[in-house]
């Protein structure tokens, strides 16, 4: 069986990730679908809804893998007029990029290889930016933010989603159970990849708690941030924004 190099929840250096998700990403995608019981897309969801999206902004969808989120914005009624998509693995924006022609979208949605602590973007040139299950994949988190709010426009929304873990003492046992026995097997079986997940779980129990999500995103400058549990705490959406004008 092939499999990438060895990457520890800890180990976040951006050429090691960028590889492990290079690795996976033909089956990036089905294994999304099938690990998440199809909840994935209703996460996306509500957190492009939580934008408040007109039908005339330019988005910037951060960590954007496949570019799922960038799509699922640009596809939605009254979404976004523009979307980039930003990731540092090549491979997968691969993917996202084949994506386009399919869904008539070629002309509105556009990928860019680089890095979410040095976003190749201009400043305040996007009305609203999004982050679906990548910031635990970034070595440094607050600098991620920091460039996010430097790239928002004055009033700019930014929602995150991200895996958390269940506090309920019903729920909580069976899904660490399932998070860190099940999932990698699965992962392991459908990927041909032993370490990308078994770095899944690990990354998610050592990210920062909700709290602290939000101590972060405030000390770079958002107000108005929120950390809401979606399913029973599985995922938190994140949302804040950058100061309007005044």
């Amino acid at each position: 069986m092939k499999d990438v190099a060895p990457a520890s929840g800890s180990d976040k250096t951006p050429a090691r990730i960028a590889g492990m998700f290079d690795a996976i990403a033909p089956r990036y995608d089905l294994l999304n679908r099938l690990l998440s019981a199809g909840f994935d897309a209703r996460w996306r969801t509500r957190a492009i809804r939580t934008l408040g999206l007109s039908g005339t902004e330019t988005l910037l969808d951060v960590c954007s893998g496949t570019g799922d989120v960038a799509i699922a914005a640009a596809s939605a009624a009254r979404g976004a007029r523009r979307a980039v998509g930003v990731d540092f693995a090549g491979e997968m924006l691969k993917l996202g990029r084949q994506k386009l022609p399919r869904r008539g979208l070629a002309a509105r949605v556009a990928f860019a290889q680089g890095d979410a602590t040095a976003l190749p973007v201009a400043s305040a040139s996007f009305d609203a930016a999004t982050v679906a299950f990548g910031i635990r994949n970034v070595q440094q988190p607050g600098a991620a933010f920091a460039e996010v709010f430097r790239a928002l426009r004055a009033g700019g929304r930014f929602a995150i989603l991200e895996f958390g873990t269940p506090r309920l003492p019903v729920i909580r046992p069976l899904y660490l159970w399932y998070f860190r026995h099940v999932l990698p097997r699965i992962g392991r079986a459908l990927s041909g990849h032993a370490s990308a997940y078994a770095y899944l779980p690990e990354s998610v129990e050592r990210f920062p708690a909700p709290a602290d999500v939000v101590a972060s995103l405030e000390l770079v400058g958002f107000r108005d941030v929120r950390a809401d549990p979606l399913t029973f705490g599985v995922v938190y959406l994140y949302s804040a924004q950058k100061p309007p004008v005044r």
